[in-house]
């Protein structure tokens, strides 16, 4: 959940400073919107591009900052054009955390009545098209639990993940206690959230399972970018449906999850979608879907 860390903690991560290069397209053509302070978005071939916008601030997650995500990621999925959406911050930091200052004062009923980081899951959880999360440099407390809510994780070689709460005399309150034992597993998550020191490289992250995939600091955008246009090539019912019955998975008993997925299996063969992909693979031709 938490923070903009001590100087002497962020060193210990041992992240290079150096700025990488990122890819041309994913460069040229962010802009900030009529209404958008701390984001920068982009749509690019079917997929829409959301950059974390608060350097100084090593992207800290502040209200204002979820409350301008939670719009452009409802635009991007009430979009017909996009058929994913790729989540990432820059070469320093995915983010850092959440913003310290702007929650240390408040108090327990304060936080209670008025669901303190409640909208921070609020439209991700609502999105039907794939997020995926490109991580370079610190991925910590709140920054670690944005990544894990994206449907899939790339990261840059430098990239750290942890969460750091305890040493504030808090917990994660953003998901950090549920998805990461079911992405690294209830031992190793245990040891990150109750010590506050031990955190994953990126090398380490994708042994454990929490990422898909580590790159180049300069590629992991741009890989990011990649599957999601893969992904818009498919037809956009079967790929909501898909991400719908995964998802599920951690909800359902194994009984009732098969019993899902195969309703959902069945719906698919009522798009035309279907018939094309079917008709398309038995004529040896490159499907045309239309996402209908």
């Amino acid at each position: 959940m938490l923070g903009i860390f001590s100087k002497q903690f962020l060193n210990s991560a041992k992240i290079s400073n150096k700025r990488a290069v990122l890819p041309a397209l994913a460069q040229a053509k962010f802009c900030s919107g009529a209404a958008h302070k701390y984001i920068l978005t982009e749509i690019n071939d079917k997929v829409g591009i959301i950059r974390l916008n608060r350097p100084k601030a090593l992207n800290a997650l502040c209200n204002d900052l979820f409350t301008e995500l939670n719009e452009s990621l409802k635009d991007l999925d009430s979009n017909d054009q996009i058929g994913a959406i790729v989540l990432t911050g820059s070469d320093r930091a995915f983010a850092a955390g959440a913003d310290i200052k702007e929650m240390q004062n408040k108090n327990m009923v304060e936080s209670y009545t008025r669901e303190l980081l409640g909208h921070w899951t609020e439209q991700i959880l609502r999105l039907k098209k794939p997020l995926i999360a490109a991580v370079n440099g610190y991925a910590l407390g709140g920054g670690c639990e944005l990544a894990m809510m994206c449907d899939i994780i790339y990261a840059g070689e430098k990239a750290v993940f942890g969460q750091p709460e305890i040493n504030l005399g808090t917990i994660p309150g953003a998901g950090g206690t549920q998805r990461l034992v079911r992405a690294v597993g209830k031992s190793k998550a245990m040891e990150m959230i109750l010590t506050g020191t031990v955190n994953l490289s990126a090398q380490e992250a994708c042994s454990a399972g929490l990422v898909s995939s580590v790159y180049p600091v300069d590629k992991v955008l741009e890989k990011a970018i990649e599957t999601a246009k893969i992904i818009s090539s498919k037809g956009l019912p079967s790929v909501m449906m898909a991400k719908e019955a995964v998802n599920t998975s951690f909800e359902l008993p194994l009984s009732s999850g098969l019993q899902f997925e195969r309703r959902l299996f069945q719906a698919t063969f009522g798009t035309k979608d279907q018939k094309e992909g079917m008709s398309a693979f038995a004529e040896k031709r490159k499907p045309k879907f239309t996402n209908e």
